[in-house]
């Protein structure tokens, strides 16, 4: 965006202290943290060294995969809960495995993603089109156990950063195989999040839409940040895309200007008013560094639509 290199250097200097997580088989977060970050890296400069890294992280992933269930398992924790859990943000993790397809030609990777993105389709998703935040499966069998909620108001309610998470995941698969059923449940997301009656005026959404809290509950800057980018990428695909490509900027505007710190404050964060885990009683009304990474992603798209310039996936 710059070109200045000493955010190259910087960049490659924060990145190699993540490269230990490419053999971490007890997390499902390595398209989290390493497609973010050694896929970005491979992507600007082909250093070959990130793709490998990547290629291992991708192995590493797949170990978690169920076939019985047609799933990527998403937390080893609390046992005592579930058995087999999935969670809605799995998604964003699919595209470490499709880009290990085209990285080495091995097309066992887009196999899983393909699987988990249809098992999460038929399962997660409620009438409206809403998201369940958990869902629990029989290793066993591959049926579902129950559908619940961790981060979320309640088992049934809408946790907003979990819809976002769902619009992103199936935009990105859109991309990743073309599938129209991919973008359909794209567009019913965004339908659902957009035509929502609880989402406010500057639609920054609550943390879950169905706190009844509601107007007092608080904000989450992650989920609008998460929304807008997905709604960025949706917009160059969807017959709806000028819609969404002008609500997406209206949430970028707001953002921008009542949810972002002063310089030298915030610990360095960007966007204020995130929510973690209100639950737990963690990370409420705070800077989450993804909510600072999908603002940035976001801003940089709509920076590169504005120009004319097809999305640089």
């Amino acid at each position: 965006a710059t070109g200045e290199a000493k955010w190259q250097t910087a960049a490659r200097a924060y990145t190699a202290r993540l490269e230990p997580e490419k053999t971490n088989a007890g997390t499902h977060d390595m398209g989290f943290k390493l497609y973010t970050s050694f896929g970005t890296g491979y992507h600007l400069t082909q250093d070959a060294h990130y793709r490998a890294v990547l290629l291992e992280a991708a192995r590493t992933l797949s170990t978690r995969f169920n076939p019985k269930i047609g799933a990527i398992r998403s937390w080893d924790h609390h046992r005592d809960l579930w058995g087999f859990p999935v969670i809605i943000d799995n998604m964003l993790n699919l595209e470490l495995l499709f880009a290990a397809t085209r990285l080495s030609g091995d097309s066992s990777f887009y196999k899983i993603a393909v699987a988990h993105a249809n098992t999460t389709l038929h399962n997660h998703f409620r009438a409206d089109y809403s998201s369940f935040h958990v869902v629990d499966y029989d290793s066993a069998t591959g049926r579902v156990v129950k559908k619940t909620t961790h981060q979320g108001y309640a088992d049934a309610s809408a946790w907003a950063r979990g819809q976002g998470w769902a619009l992103y995941g199936y935009t990105m698969c859109y991309r990743e195989t073309h599938n129209p059923t991919y973008l359909a449940q794209a567009e019913h997301v965004a339908g659902f999040i957009l035509h929502h009656p609880n989402l406010p005026k500057d639609l920054v959404p609550y943390w879950d839409f169905n706190d009844p809290a509601i107007p007092h509950a608080p904000r989450d800057a992650s989920a609008g940040a998460i929304i807008a980018s997905g709604l960025l990428e949706l917009s160059t695909y969807s017959k709806q895309g000028a819609t969404y490509r002008r609500q997406a900027s209206q949430l970028l505007d707001n953002l921008a200007k009542s949810y972002t710190a002063q310089p030298g404050t915030n610990g360095g964060f960007l966007l204020l008013h995130s929510t973690g885990h209100k639950p737990a009683g963690g990370e409420i009304d705070a800077p989450i560094i993804y909510a600072d990474y999908y603002f940035m992603e976001a801003l940089l798209r709509r920076q590169t639509l504005a120009a004319g310039r097809p999305l640089d996936m």
